[in-house]
């Protein structure tokens, strides 16, 4: 077990950490503010090469690995973005590079030199409101009429519709009564997202705000026979491999988060003098917490490797980013939330950037897989223990 970084792997990070560090702090506050998305940023991120980090070569990547793509996401969003940043790779790289590098056709794979130069956006549409967790209970139904099919239903919580030209579609192409197993008769779909019929609504939200999520309808939107990903009516299972690397990428910037919220908490306990004229960092009411994030940042970023590089390997790797994912998330909540204490009052503030990343950070608890559904995994996948819902 080599835990050695490769060169080619060192040059991605300092690359990340160049591009990342011409759009700090002062750029994701008023982004924030505003309410606006970061395109200038993500065109760099792509004009640098690192959005298509893991596509193949011959569409236009570099053809590496959900390792490296890992490492890229955690040091963007360390260099002041934090777990928002992450998002962004959500989006294209996953929703768009992974589904279509590994189940599309010869004519969808045409899209992934747009993916990687920023001219193609992605987004995902899965999540219903009666479907959220349990992703098999979706109604949306894409209804066969000879030419391809119709599409009508509902989505929510659909992350950046409006910046997408693309949405992968998650839905039933066979009603859930008529099938002999619950994960039988889901089917993905890539269709334009100005498609008639296709509607969306902003959700007002605590945070992200840089990125709006969307309720989506379709009205009888056409689905093309071109716009099958993988197998009809057997999409569930090629679904996950969507949904794994989502996780991998979600533990990226919580991880990211970690080192950025450290960082500010510490020079400013470093810095800051009271009582007797000692830094407020040599408490160890103050230090204690921020050690243990940091204990629990590291334990999740090896975690974090360790699934990535088995799904370079072919290998399994659903257990261990679930695993990276919800240790992320608590070793973000912990460092988000301890570095505003160390601030006391300017915490508080949006000059001080920690609320910011708090409020952004706290999504990643219950999204894109909740903590309590992580524990339901491991308890009845890991440990042999009875399903429990």
């Amino acid at each position: 077990m080599d835990f050695t970084r490769t060169p080619e792997q060192d040059m991605l990070i300092d690359t990340a950490r160049k591009v990342g560090a011409k759009f700090g702090l002062d750029y994701w506050r008023e982004k924030d503010a505003a309410k606006a998305y970061p395109s200038e940023l993500w065109q760099e991120i792509c004009d640098a090469g690192l959005c298509a980090i893991a596509v193949p070569e011959e569409h236009g990547g570099a053809g590496l690995g959900m390792l490296e793509l890992a490492m890229a996401v955690e040091t963007l969003c360390a260099t002041g973005g934090g777990s928002t940043l992450s998002q962004l790779y959500m989006l294209s790289p996953i929703f768009g590079g992974v589904t279509l590098s590994k189940y599309g056709t010869a004519e969808q794979k045409a899209m992934l030199p747009g993916l990687a130069d920023g001219s193609i956006q992605f987004c995902m549409a899965l999540t219903e409101p009666d479907a959220g967790s349990n992703a098999l209970n979706i109604s949306s139904y894409a209804k066969a009429d000879g030419k391809g099919w119709r599409l009508n239903g509902r989505k929510i919580w659909i992350t950046s519709v409006g910046q997408a030209q693309k949405m992968l579609v998650v839905c039933r192409t066979q009603p859930a009564g008529e099938v002999a197993r619950k994960t039988d008769g889901v089917s993905l779909f890539m269709i334009d997202t100005d498609r008639a019929g296709l509607e969306h609504t902003p959700i007002d939200k605590a945070g992200t705000s840089t990125l709006p999520s969307s309720a989506v309808f379709f009205d009888d939107v056409e689905v093309k026979p071109d716009e099958l990903v993988g197998t009809l009516h057997g999409g569930f299972f090629e679904l996950l491999d969507t949904l794994n690397t989502e996780r991998i990428v979600t533990a990226a910037g919580l991880i990211g988060t970690v080192d950025l919220s450290l960082r500010l908490a510490v020079d400013y306990a470093n810095d800051r003098k009271v009582f007797g004229g000692k830094p407020i960092g040599s408490y160890q009411a103050l230090q204690f917490p921020l050690a243990e994030a940091h204990i629990m940042s590291q334990c999740a970023r090896l975690m974090n490797y360790k699934a990535a590089s088995l799904h370079d390997a072919g290998e399994p790797y659903g257990s261990e980013a679930n695993h990276a994912k919800w240790l992320a998330g608590h070793a973000c909540a912990q460092a988000t939330d301890r570095a505003m204490q160390t601030l006391g009052g300017m915490g508080y503030s949006k000059e001080f950037h920690l609320e910011r990343l708090w409020r952004d950070a706290r999504l990643f608890r219950f999204a894109p897989v909740s903590e309590e559904m992580v524990l339901n995994y491991v308890a009845q996948h890991d440990l042999g223990l009875p399903r429990s819902y």
